[in-house]
C-alpha cells in the first residue's frame, strides 16, 4: 500500500541525523542542550520496583546486550560515541531476540496520555550507516488509548505534529496518522484531517516499528523501510 507523504515523513530511515536540540538532561545524565521555546524534559525514576517491567528486572541479560545498552545510553549522554559503535550495539540488540512481553507497557504506559520518547539516532537500511538526529523529534505512545503522536519541534519557530491510532502484536507496533497539527510562532495551531479516521486497526500494510529493546530509558526499533533507530524516554514536550 502506498504511503502518504505525511505517513512517510517521520519514518526513521528517512531522516539525516545529527544532534537534537531544545532538550534538557535526562535521568542518565544527558547533557543540557540549548533551550528554545520548545523543549523536552527527561523523566526521572518515578516508578516503584513493583511497577518495573519484566525486562528491566531481568538479571540474566547477556554481557553483550548489557554492554550494547551502555553504549547507546552513553551516546545519548555525550553525542560523541562513534556511529560505528552505535551501529554495532544496535545489531546486537536486533539479534538478541529479547522477550517483548513487557515492551508495550514500558513504551506506552498503563494509562493515557501514555509516555513520550525523544529520537536520538537513526540508521540506514541493514545498518549500513547512521547519524544523530539533527532536530528535536518526540513521539508519544499511548498504550491504553491506542494512540500515537509524532512531532518535530523548531523552538520559537513552531512545530509539526502528527496524531493517529496504533495497534500492537507481539513486538510490532503499526500505526496510521489521522491528523496533522501545524504551529507557527505564537499563532493558534492549525489542525488538518488526513481523511483516515475509521475503526480499522493498523496492520503491517501501514507504517510500523519492530521493537527489539525497551527499558525505562531506552527504546530500539526498526521501521518498515528497514532503518533502525533508538529513543530516550522524556517527560513532556512544552511549546
Amino acid at each position: 500500500m502506498a504511503l502518504s507523504s505525511s505517513q512517510a515523513l517521520l519514518r526513521p530511515s528517512n531522516f539525516p541525523l545529527q544532534i537534537p536540540i531544545h532538550a534538557k538532561a535526562i535521568n542518565f545524565n544527558l547533557p543540557r542542550f540549548p533551550r528554545g521555546r520548545t523543549r523536552a524534559t527527561f523523566e526521572g525514576n518515578d516508578q516503584s520496583s513493583e511497577d518495573t517491567p519484566l525486562l528491566v528486572q531481568e538479571p540474566l541479560l547477556s554481557k553483550e546486550v548489557e554492554e550494547s545498552v551502555k553504549v547507546l545510553k552513553n551516546a545519548a549522554k555525550t553525542r560523541k560515541v562513534a556511529a560505528e559503535e552505535i551501529l554495532s550495539a544496535l545489531a546486537v540488540l536486533e539479534n538478541a531476540k529479547l522477550d517483548p512481553s513487557g515492551f508495550l507497557e514500558t513504551l506506552g504506559g498503563t494509562e493515557s496520555p501514555g509516555r513520550t520518547w525523544m529520537l536520538i539516532f537513526t540508521s540506514e537500511k541493514k545498518l549500513k550507516g547512521g547519524r544523530y538526529f539533527p532536530i528535536t523529534a518526540i513521539q508519544r505512545f499511548d498504550a491504553a488509548g491506542k494512540r500515537i503522536e509524532n512531532g518535530v519541534y523548531f523552538g520559537p519557530i513552531g512545530a509539526l505534529t502528527f496524531e493517529g491510532r496504533l495497534s500492537w502484536k507481539k513486538r510490532i507496533l503499526a500505526f496510521v496518522f489521522e491528523s496533522i497539527r501545524i504551529k507557527i510562532g505564537t499563532l493558534k495551531p492549525l489542525e488538518i484531517s488526513l481523511g483516515q479516521k475509521d475503526d480499522g486497526e493498523p496492520s503491517t500494510e501501514d507504517p510500523f516499528f519492530i521493537w527489539f529493546y525497551i527499558d525505562e530509558e531506552l527504546a530500539v526499533a526498526r521501521g518498515k523501510q528497514g532503518g533502525t533507530a533508538f529513543w530516550c524516554h522524556c517527560r513532556r514536550v512544552m511549546s
